[in-house]
């Protein structure tokens, strides 16, 4: 009977139920969209392009591993952990001759994978990643000519079609190009189409004797590509070599396999997006709870009268409870079901921006199953059964004739359980605000600031009608000074501050989570950049809009007295922790760089010996003379000993090594910038350079500037991927908004027959709007406020945010806004009904 009550009351009451409908669906799609990241980063295809007609492909291992023993109540407990490393690992070339000694294997064809750039007339011509092979595993694709002839000579090459068609190459033409050495002018000697369909790369073959010298890996492959024996099933040879291969760390990959192999980028991205994904939707569900409770809370308010009916003609507590946990769960059934329909797209193109802005490779596909959208309809069935108890828990336990007295009249006093969760909630926050200022990492501490907000504000949401007398006591005596608007606003907002603290609860949370994701990446990135302006002592900074600064550009630089400084970055592990390294030239080091040495020396910094931050050297208990042992990008260990700590890790990195020793152990060894001590002009230094192309030469002052665009670009991915929750959490402020106004129907008309025209009712509106946002506006400033100031003393050391007082001002009048419009719409509509008519009719 209760079902079928509750399907007439949202049949009859559809206006009514529409504020929540919104809100859950809107939930849903945030959910769905959030999980099809999260999915695709657990599982998103990654298909090989260059590897097609190779079904067994050889590689390294690509991962630092790590065993923990564990000996415990007479139990021994083993742990396996394994972690990516930031750069291709490279195969032992001999390997080559135990792979085909193994049954089954026709052929064992060497792959080489390096940096090759083609240029034209100083800029790049390919349009994705462009690298160079050498012509022998062509075969691996297989590419075949369609014009022209091999490369035979150190000064050929073959490029693919595609690249000819857009730099409109032909068979003889000279064509530029930036490998790992100094660019180098190739003659074009044929055009290669693959046979299968290559859209995420660009390749280019050399000769053998010329690919293995710009691969700079003396005697090892990047990868195996092995042809089997007609008949020889893949997966049987793929026992059979990985037996083969046993101890020496080599990996045997088939099928689906093979594309991480051969896009490393797009297999490091899927931690990336688990973990994008997993901190999206996990604040997310945070703010949709939040959001769904206070809609259900406002629902059930705007129909306490007639559940305090249903109390007085004998309707159980029990039976109140169930009607309104059978209505929320055909509320959410419904709007669970449309969220995750829109969830699906949304989250595809939630995917194409960040291909768009680089944060993942379009070799990582996007992924959709059917777990996601289940979870938000299961997430939107819970959430919304739970608001509803949570909302229904006041008339539900109180005596009928108690709930009858109570369904005009808001209570004075909150329910002190609310009040105790609000302050449990408030002390919850301030811990988190606390642990937020001793995070140093920034993957530590980017889900607590999060975490921070939400907590926070909703410990406003149980606060707020506390918090709404409050703050109408300070704005009574401005308010009176407005006129009869203001007098009736001011006592709104003492007479109903529940309904009032329903308002100001999502725009709260508005401005605190948009203030924080807002300022939270500056406040970081305006630290690391200063760190690294006080840090150059260079004259001039050469950089390069390209792959790098080649080292034959420094050697050129090198005459007289001057000093030349080469940059190169990576990613090095520590155990299994990482952490970013740079690679600089150790002579001349300290007229170029001034890292704030605290301990040791920089003159000690050689390929035997590591200079640390701070940080790093507290975390890992080093001090000058401690031996570090730690993994290179490519997999190689090393034992280092630490010649000094610095305190500017910030601005440039945790870890500093011999230049030399970093390029040898990375893909890319060309230098991200040139530090130059020198007393020639700009124009001297750039004539010398005049034959590498594109090289730039800059003062630090527009190196700084070009860094600061570069933090931009960086940023532009957090925003986005906080766009959502923002998005949901702005769409949760209208509809509440545009909810507690349509339920004052009745009380407008009532003003208008008691003599206030419709003007002072919509100036009434205007002023309970504002008063609410400067409320809304004090708390939710004060939370982004503790917030970001926790994370700055982290982070950088210093209470200082970054905060843009312009952006700061265009994040308030946003929400002003919205709140103005969101109340005047429905207003207006709600003054258009005669009020008599209105005064007269049955509720």
């Amino acid at each position: 009977m209760m079902l079928r009550y509750a399907f007439k009351t949202v049949r009859a009451r559809k206006a009514g139920f529409l504020g929540a409908f919104l809100a859950l669906m809107c939930a849903a799609a945030l959910i769905t969209a959030c999980g099809t990241l999260l999915e695709t980063g657990l599982r998103g295809t990654i298909r090989t392009e260059r590897y097609a007609a190779t079904p067994v492909v050889v590689s390294a291992d690509q991962n630092v591993h790590q065993t923990t023993v564990k000996h415990k109540k007479g139990k021994t407990k083993v742990k396996h952990k394994a972690k990516p490393i930031a750069e291709r690992a490279w195969l032992p070339a001999d390997l080559g001759s135990t792979l085909a000694a193994t049954p089954g294997v026709a052929r064992v064809v060497p792959e080489l994978t390096f940096l090759a750039e083609p240029l034209i007339s100083g800029g790049t011509a390919a349009d994705r990643p462009a690298h160079g092979h050498a012509w022998e595993s062509a075969a691996l694709t297989p590419y075949r000519l369609t014009e022209g002839t091999a490369p035979r000579a150190v000064t050929d090459v073959v490029v693919d079609r595609a690249l000819a068609e857009r730099a409109r190459l032909a068979p003889g033409d000279r064509l530029t190009v930036q490998s790992t050495q100094a660019p180098r002018t190739y003659r074009v000697t044929g055009i290669a189409v693959p046979g299968t369909d290559v859209r995420h790369q660009t390749s280019l073959f050399f000769s053998a004797a010329e690919a293995r010298r710009l691969a700079a890996h003396p005697d090892k492959v990047t990868a195996f590509g092995l042809i089997p024996e007609a008949g020889t099933d893949p997966g049987r040879l793929k026992q059979d070599v990985a037996a083969a291969l046993r101890g020496t760390g080599a990996q045997v990959s088939i099928g689906d396999a093979r594309g991480p192999v051969e896009f490393l980028d797009a297999a490091a991205a899927r931690v990336k997006l688990v973990s994008m994904g997993g901190a999206m939707g996990g604040t997310s569900l945070l703010v949709a709870v939040l959001v769904v409770v206070g809609t259900f809370a406002l629902s059930v308010q705007q129909r306490r009268r007639e559940l305090a009916l249903l109390r007085a003609v004998a309707a159980t507590s029990g039976q109140i409870r169930t009607l309104l946990g059978r209505e929320a769960l055909i509320v959410g059934a419904a709007a669970g079901t449309v969220g995750a329909l829109v969830g699906i797209p949304l989250g595809g193109l939630l995917h194409d921006r960040f291909v768009a802005l680089g944060a993942v490779p379009a070799t990582l596909e996007h992924t959709v199953g059917f777990v996601p959208p289940l979870a938000a309809v299961a997430a939107s069935l819970l959430g919304a059964w739970a608001a509803a108890r949570i909302a229904s828990r006041r008339v539900a336990r109180i005596r009928p004739a108690e709930a009858l007295s109570e369904a005009r009249v808001e209570r004075t006093r909150p329910a002190w359980g609310r009040v105790l969760a609000g302050l449990l909630l408030l002390a919850g926050g301030a811990v988190l605000v606390a642990l937020l200022s001793v995070l140093h990492t920034e993957p530590a501490s980017t889900p607590v600031t999060f975490l921070a907000v939400v907590v926070l504000s909703t410990s406003v949401a149980l606060l707020g009608p506390l918090l709404v007398r409050a703050a109408a006591l300070l704005l009574a005596a401005p308010l009176r000074l407005t006129g009869p608007g203001g007098r009736l606003a001011t006592a709104n907002l003492r007479g109903n501050a529940a309904r009032m603290a329903s308002v100001v609860t999502p725009l709260t949370l508005l401005i605190g989570m948009t203030c924080t994701v807002l300022f939270v990446q500056p406040t970081l990135g305006d630290a690391a950049r200063a760190q690294a302006r006080e840090g150059v002592r260079a004259d001039w900074v050469v950089g390069s809009p390209g792959p790098g600064v080649p080292a034959a550009a420094a050697r050129q630089l090198r005459t007289g007295g001057d000093v030349v400084t080469e940059v190169v970055r990576t990613t090095v592990r520590v155990g299994l922790d990482k952490y970013a390294a740079q690679g600089v030239t150790p002579a001349g080091i300290t007229r170029t760089w001034d890292p704030d040495v605290t301990a040791g020396s920089l003159d000690r910094l050689s390929e035997r010996t590591v200079a640390v931050s701070e940080l790093a050297a507290d975390h890992l208990d080093l001090t000058p003379g401690s031996t570090l042992q730690l993994t290179l990008g490519d997999g190689t260990p090393a034992t280092l000993t630490v010649a000094a700590v610095y305190a500017k890790g910030l601005g440039f990195g945790d870890l500093t090594l011999a230049h030399d020793l970093v390029a040898r152990h990375v893909d890319n060894p060309l230098s991200s910038s040139l530090l130059v001590s020198t007393h020639r002009t700009q124009t001297q230094l750039a004539t010398t350079l005049r034959e590498f192309p594109g090289v730039e030469v800059l003062s630090p002052a527009a190196a700084d500037s070009l860094q600061a665009e570069r933090q931009q670009a960086n940023a532009e991915v957090n925003f986005l991927a906080m766009a959502l929750v923002l998005a949901f959490t702005a769409i949760a402020v209208v509809n509440t908004l545009a909810m507690a106004v349509s339920e004052r129907v009745r009380e407008f008309a009532l003003l208008r027959l008691a003599g206030a025209t419709r003007r002072q009712v919509l100036g009434m509106l205007r002023t309970e709007t504002v008063s609410v946002l400067l409320i809304a506006t004090a708390l939710g400033s004060a939370v982004a406020l503790a917030v970001l100031t926790a994370f700055s003393v982290g982070m950088t050391g210093r209470a200082a945010p970054a905060v843009t007082p312009l952006t700061y001002v265009a994040v308030v009048a946003g929400a002003g806004l919205l709140a103005l419009v969101a109340t005047a719409l429905p207003g207006r509509v709600a003054l258009r009904v005669r009020a008599v008519t209105v005064a007269t009719a049955q509720e």
